[in-house]
């Protein structure tokens, strides 16, 4: 009933519906997801609007009980603007909300074209406000996301050699991850190894994995349109002591992070805890981005965990911890967990081993 929530918002800013043409938030207030179609929240209903590639699947879920009861899927009749325009005029609609962080202005001029007597209006972010706080039924779906992840790492443990590229390692973990219940990738994996590990969102290439260096794996699979997202930093031979030492501050720094997460903290209190550790062991110039940030639906989304946040974490947050150190044209190290925030901690959803692994 995700409608009824975001409803009482609409009308509290002046608007009589709501409209959503993008995917996540047609999701996330369906319990449906199509490539091509609409959402309007009304007072009596929310509406899916889409075409006949959809319809008949959304109206057998109808018929099973898997929509919410307030979400009542109807077919193109004309095309989706037309559409639009004529279920406004029928519900009678003068003033439509429309989060303007998600509508393009080409979709913008297409609406008010069709439909010249509605007054369009924004409300920002009326969607993701409520979906900062997770649902017991979200969080059990991150939850299965993250144990396919979980399970990705503990046998990609024994796919890599010296003989393997990045980019075969990148391709197994996806392929386990889809093998194993996935419906999707959380975002491009990222598979980095040796001076390539130095690169946060460095991109996977055929190059060897690289003797005696860091390995940096990132990933995260789907489930039922809920994202994971987990890093592990290994080591293809053996880590000397300076990759010890430095492995050993990024783990130190998270673990004292995840110590002090709970609710009524700040976001960049959070931040600070584990930056102070890389900071006092001398490698606070090698710490470039935030400590973390929320998912969901998106891979990225409110609240933020970063040195300029004041988002007040709450319970039902669910948050990745995961400093790194990156040294330049050397390597990097980057360790992450998700956690759910609680009003006295928070929960590590994450099982994967966290002490430096030889392989």
């Amino acid at each position: 009933m995700n409608g009824r929530k975001i409803f009482d918002d609409i009308i509290k800013a002046g608007f009589d519906c709501a409209l959503f043409l993008d995917e996540d938030s047609q999701y996330y207030l369906c319990d449906y997801f199509t490539t091509d179609g609409a959402v309007i929240v009304s007072k009596d209903e929310t509406a899916l609007l889409t075409d006949s590639r959809y319809i008949e699947a959304a109206e057998n879920d109808k018929a099973a009980g898997k929509l919410s009861d307030d979400v009542n899927p109807y077919l193109f009749k004309k095309g989706l603007y037309s559409d639009i325009a004529d279920y406004l005029c029928n519900i009678n609609a003068k003033k439509v909300a429309i989060d303007p962080a998600l509508v393009t202005v080409k979709q913008l001029e297409t609406l008010k074209k069709n439909s010249p007597e509605v007054e369009f209006g924004y409300v920002l972010d009326v969607c993701l406000k409520h979906r900062q706080v997770k649902t017991e039924e979200e969080v059990n779906k991150i939850r299965k996301a993250q144990s396919i992840t979980d399970k990705a790492f503990s046998h990609i443990l024994s796919f890599i050699n010296g003989d393997r590229t990045e980019l075969e390692v990148a391709a197994e973990l996806e392929y386990f991850m889809r093998s194993n219940g996935a419906n999707g990738l959380a975002f491009d994996t990222i598979a980095v190894s040796g001076k390539n590990s130095s690169l946060p969102h460095g991109v996977p290439t055929d190059a060897k994995l690289t003797q005696n260096s860091f390995f940096t794996m990132d990933y995260g699979a789907k489930y039922a349109g809920y994202c994971s997202d987990m890093t592990r930093t290994v080591v293809l031979g053996k880590a000397d002591d300076e990759m010890k030492r430095i492995y050993n501050t990024v783990l130190t720094a998270q673990a004292e992070a995840m110590k002090y997460i709970r609710a009524g903290v700040s976001g960049r209190d959070a931040d600070k805890i584990a930056r102070d550790v890389i900071t006092d062991a001398g490698y606070g110039a090698y710490f470039g981005h935030s400590l973390g940030h929320s998912l969901g639906l998106e891979i990225h989304e409110l609240p933020s965990v970063s040195p300029k946040s004041e988002s007040i974490l709450v319970a039902g947050n669910v948050v990745t911890v995961e400093p790194g150190i990156y040294i330049p044209g050397k390597y990097g190290v980057r360790i992450e967990n998700m956690v759910l925030v609680t009003e006295d901690g928070c929960i590590n959803l994450t099982n994967s081993e966290r002490q430096l692994i030889e392989l």
